[in-house]
């Protein structure tokens, strides 16, 4: 694997084993996803540089400085359940008012010491992701998922896979990698490349090999080859879920991540979408608490030896009763959270491999139109994607007992 740390300058986090470093010391964090952090960011359309100065300011001051955003978006904006306005509206083409709001994202991030997972694809037709690049290519209708009731999932699937084997697709998408990884952030005056406040660059988020394997494992190998040719500062990673409840993904943990240009494995766990909680039973907590602390530890084994760190990038829980409104009380949640991070904190205090997580999702001021509404352009961003209901798992600037606990393990995080 590369030794990357004979290249870097200060602040740049790299691995030693299956330890995150940062400047010669541990790095264990707890983060947050904040996918929507260039959107706020833009000058133009969607775009309230207040909201997000006061986010991030908020964020840090709970601790949370480790930040999964996306690093991609695509077009055209006319596509259903789509965070929107898109940054790349055809091959090569950029929304700049986006591209500049990702530019101001990161300058900003960098002022509060904090850092940034770039997501650079999207399995999910959320953000627009594969089957958009097999579109433009295909010129085909994206057969969607039944989002509003029609569509199937495994049709929706395997015309995404198919992305790993359409190679004018995946030129544009390296095409898009070389021009972000080298882009210079006005702002800062710095490549992206050369930028610390970068903790890694993500793959996609949540791609699967489906029906596709072999090419998918080839795509994995040879994308993060590519990025390590640009940039010899930054961690590489897939941003993979993991096994999933669902062997029908196409996913082989061990595999997937045993290339050299892999530096960290990440894993999801949703027990609500994988039918493991009934929010409308709090007693199926316990159970679920149990099927997702041995699904995390199921991969700690793995990860152990592959002997690279394992992040648990993805997870989280409705409010009570699966009621949507802000104002819904969250009693389960906050005990979720609690006991995934204690778990997860006892496992990195002992040396595992444990080494950090992401909660799904900071909603911070962003409110729905009503819950359980699908998002439209002009709604509030919240943690909650376009192509599902607001107010499902979003952590709102309000939910004043999920923000004490979440300050409490971030002070122990920050301590290890």
């Amino acid at each position: 694997m590369l030794q990357q740390s004979q290249e870097q300058g200060p602040g740049f986090i790299n691995v030693n084993g299956k330890q995150f470093i940062r400047d010669g010391k541990p790095y264990y964090f707890l983060g947050t996803n904040f996918w929507y952090g260039m959107n706020l960011g833009s000058s133009g359309q969607g775009g309230d540089r207040d909201r997000l100065l006061r986010e991030l300011d908020h964020l840090k001051k709970i601790g949370v400085k480790n930040l999964r955003v996306m690093g991609a978006s695509e077009g055209p904006d006319t596509e259903p359940w789509r965070m929107r306005p898109a940054l790349q509206v055809a091959p090569g083409e950029y929304n700049e008012e986006v591209l500049d709001g990702l530019d101001f994202l990161l300058a900003e991030m960098g002022k509060r010491d904090m850092v940034a997972i770039m997501c650079m694809n999207n399995f999910w037709p959320w953000s627009g992701g594969m089957a958009q690049y097999v579109s433009w290519q295909d010129d085909s209708e994206i057969p969607y998922p039944p989002i509003c009731g029609e569509g199937d999932w495994q049709t929706y699937q395997e015309y995404t896979a198919s992305f790993y084997s359409n190679e004018n697709a995946v030129t544009d998408f390296f095409n898009h990698l070389r021009f972000t990884v080298l882009r210079e952030n006005p702002y800062t005056g710095t490549l992206y490349r050369d930028d610390p406040t970068i903790m890694a660059w993500q793959l996609g988020n949540e791609p699967r090999g489906i029906n596709n394997r072999e090419d998918f494992t080839q795509w994995i190998e040879n994308t993060a080859k590519y990025i390590k040719s640009m940039d010899s500062n930054h961690l590489v990673t897939i941003g993979s879920e993991g096994a999933t409840a669902h062997p029908s993904s196409g996913n082989d943990f061990f595999a997937d991540h045993q290339s050299s240009y892999i530096d960290y494995t990440t894993i999801h766990v949703w027990v609500q979408n994988w039918g493991w909680f009934d929010p409308y039973d709090e007693v199926s907590l316990s159970s679920a608490v149990e099927k997702a602390t041995a699904y995390i530890n199921q991969h700690e084994v793995l990860a152990e030896k592959l002997n690279k760190p394992v992040v648990l990038e993805e997870f989280g829980i409705s409010r009570d009763d699966n009621d949507h409104a802000v104002t819904a009380s969250v009693t389960l949640r906050d005990e979720y959270y609690s006991q995934i991070f204690t778990h997860i904190l006892d496992k990195a205090a002992a040396g595992s491999p444990l080494a950090g997580l992401n909660f799904w999702a900071w909603g911070g001021a962003g409110r729905p139109r009503e819950p359980q509404a699908i998002w439209y352009v002009g709604d509030d961003f919240t943690g909650d994607p376009p192509h599902e209901h607001q107010g499902w798992y979003s952590v709102y600037n309000t939910d004043l007992t999920t923000l004490e606990i979440i300050g409490r393990y971030t002070r122990k995080f920050n301590s290890l």
